[in-house]
């Protein structure tokens, strides 16, 4: 009984951790480009778009897909990094050790 009560409290000082790392990632950020550095990305570890740059040459009237093309490449690849950010995190936390739901 006593030893399940350690592991009680050792879960909980883990789980209190990570909910403050998971905080803690919401003022972090990835960065991702497209199209050469036209179009930049800025997202943080809440997975929210905190930014999008465009250089005004690549806004153009007669290629508006190219455009959106871009920006969706950019968005993916800095949610993507996002992503991954929060998992080396999390990763640091566990141990390597999966958790359902994080």
């Amino acid at each position: 009984m006593r030893n399940m009560n350690q592991m009680m409290k050792q879960a909980q000082k883990l789980q209190k951790k990570m909910l403050k790392a998971q905080e803690e990632l919401t003022t972090k950020t990835v960065e991702a480009t497209a199209g050469g550095g036209m179009v930049k990305v800025i997202a943080n570890g809440g997975q929210k778009i905190e930014a999008i740059e465009l250089e005004k040459e690549v806004v153009d009237p007669e290629d508006v897909e190219m455009l959106q093309d871009l920006i969706l490449a950019a968005v993916n690849d800095a949610l993507n990094k996002s992503q991954e950010m929060v998992s080396t995190e999390m990763n640091k936390l566990t141990g390597g050790m999966k958790i359902p739901g994080m």
